[in-house]
């Protein structure tokens, strides 16, 4: 009896892991924007929350995206952007206080929309395949990444956020490396795992504040290091922006997921396996 209450035990840990963890598809399938309280007068934009709430969605290809006005004026909600104009994704038209719009992406990709009567509004819908991870899109030359993301920030307030593919011995890990709203970025990067310098590129530019890199062939599974160097802003010299500068990425290891959980599970089957063979647990 002692036995079967510490089995039980074991599969409560891992019921409690796997409430905890991550799933690793994520699930966008029905997905709610509304307007943020006050949009319909200049400020919003200015904001971190932005007008739209939130100001960037996720929406799977095939799911219900549903445009709320929560405000107090009426909007629209309009594929494209204010200076370019309507797109023809779609466009609810005026909808008035207390309505709302739906709408159900057809293609994968990043679709802005932007209110026709309070242009300052914007937001943004990144449509992925259904059962995607949730950074599995990246902006910069239609690769697929997966597995790890973080971010940090440099002094002037400038977001710089990294996505990583999975780490797997004997294979290169992609990195993709974003200061958010930047233009003519020059940076250096170094990426090295247990100690080895597996990725070195020096003076790296991105006109768009976007770069990918491949490191060489990693030697093992184990989380590696990456080490922004930001180099300034420009084209030419001189350059601005807090030059010198380094964000440093400890510990990028893929999220914990599927593999994991397979492993808890041929964990559980041997013990109960030993268990039964010793005839700990009586037999009925």
């Amino acid at each position: 009896m002692k036995t079967i209450r510490s089995l039980f035990v074991l599969f409560a840990i891992v019921a409690g892991l796997v409430a905890i963890t991550p799933a690793a598809f994520a699930d966008h399938m029905e997905v709610t924007i509304s307007t943020a309280p006050g949009s319909n007068t200049p400020g919003c934009e200015d904001t971190a929350e932005g007008c739209y709430l939130p100001k960037e969605a996720t929406a799977d290809v095939g799911s219900k995206v549903i445009f709320s006005n929560t405000d107090t004026a009426a909007h629209t909600f309009t594929a494209g952007t204010a200076e370019l104009g309507p797109s023809g994704a779609f466009d609810s038209g005026l909808v008035i206080v207390g309505s709302s719009y739906e709408w159900t992406p057809t293609t994968a990709g990043e679709v802005p929309y932007f209110c026709m009567v309070h242009p300052w509004m914007a937001g943004l819908i990144v449509v992925q395949e259904a059962g995607a991870d949730d950074h599995d899109m990246v902006n910069d030359d239609d690769m697929v990444m997966d597995n790890a993301s973080t971010s940090g920030m440099l002094s002037d307030g400038t977001k710089v956020e990294i996505y990583a593919s999975a780490l797997t011995a004997g294979e290169k890990m992609n990195i993709s490396v974003d200061f958010e709203d930047s233009k003519h970025v020059n940076y250096d990067i170094m990426v090295t795992q247990n100690g080895a310098e597996i990725l070195n590129d020096m003076a790296a530019h991105s006109h768009d504040g976007k770069g990918m890199h491949e490191t060489a062939s990693l030697i093992s599974s184990d989380p590696v290091e990456i080490t922004i160097t930001f180099q300034g802003y420009g084209v030419d010299d001189p350059k601005t922006g807090p030059i010198g500068e380094q964000v440093v990425f400890s510990n990028i290891v893929p999220e914990f997921g599927t593999i994991a959980m397979m492993i808890l599970a041929v964990a559980i089957i041997s013990i109960v396996a030993v268990t039964a063979k010793s005839k700990v647990i009586p037999r009925f």
